[in-house]
């Protein structure tokens, strides 16, 4: 299963999440998330992550030049949209996308209104914190979503709860943040480690 830690600004971190089994990192590029990080800086760690091991940059409602150019110069493998982009804002992105949406909303989608090689990842709605917000959804909801189509399970996952979650979810992969933090952006790697044993 797909694991990615997201809302990484520190290499440190990455290197911990990378060592313990994460295949994907997740850098933000909205300037109004507390885990804000520098294109340069993200650039800096992608740079020393091994092949295997995908960089995400997570952007919300930025204009899709500004997507493709941080895209191209961070080394981003997928770009995560975690803002009200539509399907027709991401043909104009030049990487495979992963469009954050509520439970609700994926059960309203058509299913292919967002086509291969878009994925759907499922978090809480907070318009204003957008992801991050250590809250979780509703699982019932999202196990239906993911008997239809591949997604990715975020909000509020800890270690306290990241197994039961994938029993009733079944998703193809994990998107944690807040619940492997001391303080947003900055990662406990005790919680790191102690997630990846949760899942194993």
């Amino acid at each position: 299963m797909l694991v990615k830690i997201c809302g990484i600004t520190r290499l440190e971190d990455a290197e911990v999440a990378v060592d313990c089994g994460a295949q994907a990192i997740g850098f933000v590029f909205w300037p109004e998330s507390p885990r804000y990080i520098a294109p340069s800086r993200a650039r800096a760690i992608v740079q020393r992550l091994p092949p295997f091991v995908t960089p995400v940059g997570v952007f919300v409602n930025q204009p899709a030049a500004q997507v493709n150019d941080t895209a191209a110069f961070v080394g981003l493998g997928v770009v995560q949209l975690h803002g009200d982009e539509d399907p027709g804002y991401a043909s104009g992105v030049g990487r495979p996308v992963l469009k954050a949406m509520t439970v609700a909303g994926a059960t309203a989608m058509a299913n292919d209104e967002w086509p291969a090689p878009s994925m759907i990842l499922l978090d809480a709605h907070d318009p204003v914190r957008r992801g991050g917000t250590g809250r979780t959804i509703d699982w019932t909801g999202a196990a239906s979503v993911s008997s239809r189509r591949r997604i990715v399970l975020a909000g509020g996952l800890t270690v306290d709860n990241v197994a039961q979650a994938i029993a009733c979810v079944r998703p193809f992969g994990i998107d944690v943040s807040s619940g492997v933090e001391h303080a947003p952006g900055i990662k406990d790697h005790g919680r790191i480690r102690a997630l990846f044993e949760a899942i194993s």
